[in-house]
């Protein structure tokens, strides 16, 4: 039998952790943690369209992804500082965006824009970090 570093069998997910609101600021947010990896996710809305969506009626959902530079064993410096996104950065933010309109309702939206933000790192909390839900903005 083949054991990961955690002693986890390879068909063993590890244990998944979803604290929501975890950004006072967003209209939706949630920090997700599986093991050391750590997503902090956001929703934002904005009351306008891409051009070739107005005035269908319909709304549009987007996604922008990045890693924190010590992400990795190295660092690994922020796509924005190069000027250009990866060809991995560019797959995942289409998947997430294409994902999440397969399964909405764009013309129950209205004409607004979804955007869902996610930053991703291999992060150990710190023992201390306490674990509350954040106040939502007035």
């Amino acid at each position: 039998m083949i054991f990961r570093s955690d002693n986890r069998t390879p068909e063993q997910i590890r244990p998944v952790n979803i604290v929501p609101d975890f950004i006072s600021t967003a209209e939706g947010s949630a920090l997700i943690e599986m093991g050391n990896t750590r997503v902090i996710c956001t929703a934002s809305v904005e009351e306008t369209v891409p051009a070739f969506l107005r005035n269908s009626g319909k709304g549009w959902i987007s996604g922008e992804y990045g890693m924190l530079p010590r992400s990795t064993m190295t660092r690994t410096a922020r796509e924005s500082a190069k000027g250009k996104q990866s060809g991995r950065t560019q797959e995942i933010q289409r998947l997430i965006g294409r994902s999440l309109r397969a399964v909405a309702d764009l013309k129950r939206m209205g004409e607004r824009t979804i955007w869902i933000d996610w930053r991703v790192g291999h992060l150990r909390l710190n023992p201390s970090f306490k674990r509350t839900r954040p106040r939502r903005a007035a």
